[in-house]
């Protein structure tokens, strides 16, 4: 029998400069503005998805940019840092780049044996790079970033906790995951135990819970095959006390929505449809796509959202 999750779908955070959000994950990361959409819960704000050429599972990062939003703090119950995953030869690449534009990176750490950097956005984002040799994913680069060093997508999440035993009971029992090591206060769970599937718990007992807003993770998705799989782990979660949502369509994938025990807010996302059934491949993320509900609107959202535009070039 297949297993019914997959690993990471997508992660979600919120912003706050829209340019600034676009210019940071595009021009510096180098990763492809796939969707430029809005906040289906909030239609005056952007949704931007960054990732590889088509945004596939497991590769995209999505912003809510609210404009002027304050910044918010890492703390337990929140998704504190997020990892890409890179070419166990490219380290040495992106200090330098990121160095070269002003952006603070930690010393060179170790983890269950791979090198990574920890550095953050423009808004306090937690971003760790992590060199390795097990990801043949290809990557997407504009061109400023050579092919060989370019993100490949997740590795993976850390989830800051207070306990971690009801959460890795909800992973272990009911969302295909295990336990594959233990580094002090830090236990690692995977689906297969690769780039893309990973999460991490760091248990901090006594520690402060963490605030909301701009530079926070709002969300976390793990991947599902399609809607069938999706109500099969809808059911097995009720059966169990979670409070799930109803289905939401999202356009590019379908949603259900439930608070982890430790406070983090996951998802469950279908694979299916993608980010190419309203754009070609060629074009993903040119133009402002709205669902067909706020098509009616769409003078007034536009109106409503500060321009932006996609200049990677400037980050050479």
């Amino acid at each position: 029998m297949k297993p019914l999750i997959k690993g990471i779908h997508h992660i979600t955070a919120i912003a706050g400069n829209p340019q600034a959000n676009i210019d940071f994950y595009t021009g510096i990361l180098g990763l492809r503005l796939v969707k430029k959409t809005i906040n289906f819960d909030a239609p005056d704000v952007y949704h931007f998805y960054f990732g590889d050429e088509l945004g596939q599972p497991g590769t995209v990062f999505t912003t809510f940019p609210f404009t002027g939003a304050r910044k918010g703090t890492k703390g337990t119950g929140e998704l504190t840092y997020t990892a890409f995953s890179i070419s166990s030869n490219s380290l040495a690449y992106w200090k330098e780049r990121l160095v070269k534009y002003g952006i603070a990176i930690s010393d060179t750490l170790t983890r269950f044996g791979h090198e990574l950097i920890r550095f953050e956005d423009h808004d306090g984002m937690g971003i760790e790079l992590i060199a390795n040799d097990q990801d043949d994913r290809p990557g997407w680069s504009y061109g400023a970033i050579p092919q060989e060093h370019s993100i490949k997508g997740f590795y993976g999440a850390t989830l800051l906790l207070r306990a971690k035993e009801l959460t890795a009971k909800l992973l272990t029992e009911h969302m295909n995951y295990r336990l594959i090591g233990e580094e002090g206060n830090r236990y690692r769970y995977g689906t297969e135990g690769k780039p893309g599937d990973i999460v991490d718990i760091v248990v901090e007992p006594n520690g402060n819970r963490g605030m909301q807003s701009a530079g926070t993770v709002h969300h976390i998705a793990f991947r599902t095959e399609n809607t069938s799989t999706q109500l099969e782990i809808q059911q097995i979660l009720l059966k169990h006390g979670y409070q799930v949502t109803e289905v939401k369509d999202r356009n590019y994938f379908k949603s259900i929505y439930f608070r982890e025990p430790g406070g983090v807010l996951f998802e469950i996302a279908t694979d299916e449809p993608g980010f190419a059934i309203d754009e070609e491949e060629a074009h993903l993320g040119e133009l402002l796509k709205l669902p067909d509900w706020a098509e009616p609107s769409r003078d007034r959202i536009e109106k409503s959202l500060a321009p932006v535009s996609l200049n990677p070039s400037k980050y050479d």
